[in-house]
């Protein structure tokens, strides 16, 4: 794993990353730097997750470590605002569990210096921030990728919603639907099952501007089947591990990207015969 060959400390990161397995199928952890005032801060990451995760993060455990100075309160809200586009943005298999926790710890080590930080819009915390959302989003791409039974990472962009929200919610309902899943486990550029998806996810959607993009290629435009359509390329796209799939709504601004695993057979096995 390159996150752990990265990670500062990386013995006891790695032994602690693999103490909270579970069904994972390797210990997942990320490091990321950034500049702090006249320090050049470190942030350290692990998680554990494969199987009931959805986005209220279920069984998922991450914690994250900085060096940084910063206070409680602070550290709260910016673990908030990042974590709404990172870790609660994946989806194995929709369920939830209660166990679900994800704390983020600061050591106190280096200290910024100059008026204290009390907001997530001092200019200030710019760089911690981007910092921390890279390696959030680290830890969240693993974690899907890691789904049990997984054979395909599905990264899910929806664009044109009405609101963030709703984009979010359309993207879930892709991410999370059986039809879907075992559409792309099985290599099949189905994208009436993405048109399914949307539709029931009870967000508006405009018939005649709904627009699908699988592995960067046009597939449907204007609500139609795109003129001269070849899905040869598409086909080629979904022999892969890592599946891309945009689809705009047709409706206003808002956009979110989730990821999501497959479904398949291994997941069916691991789960018939899985009791803790």
């Amino acid at each position: 794993n390159k996150a752990a060959d990265r990670a500062k400390g990386e013995a006891d990161w790695q032994q602690a990353a693999q103490a909270i397995m579970t069904t994972d199928t390797f210990p997942k952890l990320a490091t990321q730097q950034a500049k702090f005032g006249k320090h050049q801060i470190t942030l350290n990451g692990f998680v554990k997750g494969s199987g009931m995760i959805a986005p209220d993060m279920a069984t998922m455990l991450a914690f994250i470590v900085t060096d940084a100075a910063l206070p409680a309160g602070l550290l709260q809200k910016l673990l908030r605002a990042v974590n709404a586009d990172t870790l609660n943005c994946v989806t194995v298999d929709s369920d939830t569990s209660t166990s679900d926790t994800c704390l983020l710890f600061a050591t106190g080590e280096k200290a910024l210096g100059g008026a204290p930080l009390r907001t997530l819009d001092d200019r200030r915390l710019k760089p911690l921030r981007q910092a921390l959302a890279a390696l959030m989003q680290d830890l969240a791409m693993q974690l899907a990728g890691d789904g049990e039974g997984i054979s395909k990472l599905m990264t899910i962009e929806v664009t044109g919603a009405a609101s963030d929200a709703a984009a979010r919610r359309i993207a879930l309902a892709i991410g999370n639907s059986p039809l879907v899943k075992t559409a792309v486990a099985g290599e099949d550029a189905n994208w009436g099952r993405i048109v399914m998806a949307v539709g029931k996810s009870g967000e508006a959607a405009s018939r005649d501007r709904l627009a699908i993009s699988i592995g960067g290629v046009r597939v449907a435009k204007n609500g139609r089947v795109v003129a001269g359509y070849k899905e040869a390329p598409v086909a080629r796209h979904m022999k892969g591990r890592q599946i891309s799939i945009c689809v705009d709504v047709g409706i206003g601004k808002g956009r979110a990207r989730i990821w999501a695993s497959d479904l398949t057979h291994d997941y069916v096995s691991i789960n018939a015969d899985y009791r803790s």
